[in-house]
């Protein structure tokens, strides 16, 4: 599913315009980015957790001439999915 087709199922769904419902799929993900970007936790209960994670400094390989790079730290978002949505998307472990 696109943002587009996210914004589209939530104006049908909601009796919403196009541009009303854009502005609060907007509004959710600069939540979510702001959020993360200040280093803190975004917890939607029953869908998943999303999370800063830091990782440490390493030294990788350029695989075209095998040298070794440099490779600084860096922090990337994690999402962990809730209980609720891991037993929807499997059901046959229950």
């Amino acid at each position: 599913m696109l943002r587009s087709d996210l914004i589209a199922k939530l104006a049908e769904d909601k009796a919403l315009t196009l541009s009303e419902a854009t502005r609060a799929v907007d509004a959710f993900f600069y939540t979510i980015i702001t959020a993360l970007s200040q280093n803190k936790r975004v917890e939607l209960r029953g869908f998943g957790v999303f999370e800063p994670k830091e990782l440490s400094r390493r030294v990788g390989r350029n695989p075209a001439t095998g040298e070794k790079v440099a490779i600084p730290k860096k922090i990337r978002a994690r999402f962990r999915t809730g209980k609720p949505l891991r037993d929807r998307l499997n059901p046959s472990e229950r």
